[in-house]
C-alpha cells in the first residue's frame, strides 16, 4: 500500500470535497477505480465489467492497492456482475470508471456503492475530479450490454 501523494496535510474535511450528489465526499470510505495498470498514474479503464485492474483508494489512510481482475477480461458473459461483485468484497463504497453497463449497475447498487462514470486521464486525475465533485453519481448503465467485448 502506498500514500497517493506522500504525508497528508490535513487528514479532516476538506472544502474540496463537497458534497455533490451521491455520496458525502469528505468522509472516509474506499473508492475503486477501474484502471488499465497497477498505479496512480495507470490511464483510467473505460470499462468497468473488463478493466484489467480495480485500484482501491482508502481516503482515511490515502493508501492503495491494484486488484487484477483478468479473470472478466475475457469473459462471454457475467463480467459486469463479477466485477460488481469483486468490488463489493474488497469494501468499495464508491465505483469510478469510464462506462457502466446495466449488469454491472446493478448489482453495485444492490449493494449500495455509488457508481460515478465519466473519468478519464489517469486514475490520480479521477480520484482528484471525485474530490472536487466533477464526477457525478450515475443514475443508469451509460452503455449497453457487452460494451468492450472482443
Amino acid at each position: 500500500m502506498v500514500g497517493l501523494w506522500g504525508p497528508a496535510k490535513d487528514k479532516g474535511a476538506s472544502a474540496s470535497w463537497a458534497r455533490r450528489g451521491g455520496k458525502e465526499r469528505n468522509r472516509k470510505m474506499k473508492i475503486a477505480i477501474s484502471a488499465m495498470g497497477e498505479t496512480l498514474d495507470s490511464p483510467v479503464d473505460q470499462r468497468f465489467g473488463r478493466a484489467r485492474y480495480f485500484i482501491l483508494y482508502d481516503t482515511s489512510s490515502e493508501e492503495w492497492s491494484a486488484h487484477d481482475n483478468k479473470q472478466n477480461l475475457d469473459a462471454a458473459q457475467g463480467a459486469g456482475i463479477q466485477a460488481g461483485q469483486t468490488v463489493s468484497r474488497l469494501g468499495a463504497e464508491v465505483a469510478i470508471t469510464g462506462h457502466c453497463g446495466p449488469k454491472a449497475f446493478a448489482t453495485l447498487e444492490a449493494a449500495g456503492i455509488e457508481m460515478c462514470t465519466g473519468a478519464s486521464g489517469i486514475v490520480k486525475d479521477a480520484l482528484e475530479a471525485y474530490k472536487a465533485g466533477k464526477l457525478n453519481k450515475a443514475e443508469g448503465a451509460d452503455v449497453g450490454s457487452h460494451f468492450g467485448s472482443i
